[in-house]
């Protein structure tokens, strides 16, 4: 997968940095583009700012950096970069956690040369808290709306692809593996029982992802199809292919809109939900439903923190009902309207 960013318009110091991403820390191409977008951002403004320019329209997009060199990254100030905080802010409208990750990008600069390369001392972030972010609990579907969306997907049998369609929803659902991760997938990661399979996921990093009987059998039925005889020249070991007549992997564009059809279809396509909510559901109907350890949904979901994890621990509305209806005062009945009224009549002859 190519940089979605041209690493060509930075300079040696910051192409260097993204080198040092890319090949020592095996961040993905996605990561590193990332990274650099906010970094190009960042360097744009101290240069526009520096120079009386306005940081914003078509000049401050065609800022030249190719002169940020060492010299110019080490000059930074720490109410620069509170100042680049409050610009994001105000002038571009990020939230928090878009906030956060700009900072995370000049940090993660500035420790790599501070930290590894040496080259000056000072590290003007060194004392900049993250902004806060909202916590906000996941949006997830229901059951009954998995479910539906599952209904959605076996209905569509005008669908030459219902099969594959049907397996990668139902691993999403079932998994709670990433977007990335299940376009990765290779017929060699697959156990040769169905058990389990291998996903690579952040940082490249492996783990295995055990298989329950509807994965089973979702996947058992998309392999006779992927291992039939009319993909027998296909060169590629990625498992989900393409369905628009080339024998090539599917994209995870084509996963995107393949899920948004099939929501769009159960009804549910003004709820906010996406790829990303297949995985926030999974792990959260694992966790009320399935009454799966934090610890062990952490693994399955190939989180780093625990903290990241705990997010799913959050109550259902619907445990919420079930724990006010466990009030052993929940069933004491009030009295009767007549009784009411009886009472009401005996106060009034007692004034």
């Amino acid at each position: 997968m190519p940089y979605t960013i041209d690493l060509g318009e930075f300079s040696d110091a910051l192409r260097e940095f993204a080198t040092y991403k890319s090949a020592i820390q095996n961040c993905s191409k996605k990561t590193v583009s990332e990274y650099m977008t906010d970094l190009r951002t960042f360097f744009r403004y101290i240069i526009a700012t520096r120079n009386g320019m306005k940081p914003w329209g078509e000049d401050f997009n065609k800022i030249d950096l190719h002169g940020v060199d060492l010299e110019m990254i080490k000059s930074v100030t720490t109410m620069e970069i509170y100042g680049f905080l409050k610009y994001t802010s105000d002038d571009r409208g990020n939230e928090s956690a878009a906030r956060s990750r700009k900072l995370s990008a000049i940090k993660a600069l500035y420790k790599y040369y501070v930290n590894k390369k040496h080259e000056f001392k000072e590290n003007p972030t060194s004392d900049i808290e993250s902004p806060k972010k909202k916590k906000a609990l996941p949006k997830v579907m229901s059951l009954d709306e998995s479910l539906m969306l599952l209904e959605a997907v076996k209905n569509d049998e005008l669908s030459a692809t219902r099969i594959r369609d049907y397996c990668i929803i139902t691993l999403f659902l079932n998994c709670g593996m990433r977007l990335s991760e299940l376009a990765g997938i290779k017929i060699t990661d697959i156990d040769s029982e169905l058990r389990s399979l291998r996903v690579t996921g952040k940082g490249s990093k492996e783990r295995i992802i055990y298989l329950n009987d509807a994965c089973r059998m979702a996947l058992g039925d998309y392999l006779s199809e992927r291992l039939d005889a009319k993909y027998r020249d296909v060169e590629t070991k990625i498992l989900f292919l393409s369905g628009r007549g080339r024998n090539d992997p599917i994209s995870v564009k084509t996963i995107q809109w393949m899920v948004k059809k099939y929501l769009d279809a159960a009804g549910l396509s003004n709820r906010g939900y996406s790829v990303h909510k297949l995985r926030h559901t999974a792990a959260t109907l694992m966790y009320q439903s399935g009454n799966v350890d934090v610890r062990t949904l952490k693994d399955i979901l190939g989180h780093e923190q625990l903290n990241t994890t705990q997010i799913y621990t959050h109550v259902s509305n619907q445990s919420m009902e079930d724990a006010m209806a466990q009030n052993p005062l929940a069933r004491v009945k009030p009295p009767k309207v007549h009784e009411l009224k009886k009472l009401s009549d005996s106060e009034e002859k007692n004034e």
